[in-house]
């Protein structure tokens, strides 16, 4: 991957579809609008779209924003449905996420301060 792991402070999946039309500025305005936390900590914002064979990250390496867009091939990701909800993984649950596993069994539900449905 070309995020270093180790620099990760968190793995967020912003659940249910987003419009992958948005570019750097809005994702990140998703997630301080919606989720009311912060793009530049340093943690990797993952979003689908509607056909859920592609997604973006978004994530601030320290003097910028990388913008990472993957289209899946063969298959769909199991990407979770539920539009008001954003998750919190580890990075085992990342790689299960991308290799086409399904995560409603193995991810925990964060509510953060402020969340805005």
């Amino acid at each position: 991957m070309i995020i270093d792991q180790n620099k990760l402070h968190q793995i967020f999946l912003v659940c249910g579809k987003t419009d992958l039309r948005k570019g750097i500025d809005g994702l990140a305005g998703v997630v301080q609008d919606q989720f009311d936390l912060d793009p530049y900590n340093s943690a990797l914002y993952l979003f689908c779209g509607s056909r859920k064979d592609r997604f973006k990250a978004l994530y601030w390496d320290g003097d910028g924003f990388l913008l990472l867009y993957k289209r899946i091939e063969n298959g769909r990701l199991q990407w979770p449905v539920d539009q008001a909800a954003i998750r919190k993984l580890n990075p085992k649950q990342l790689l299960r996420l991308l290799s086409g596993w399904s995560l409603e069994s193995t991810i925990h539900q964060v509510n953060p301060p402020g969340h805005k449905k």
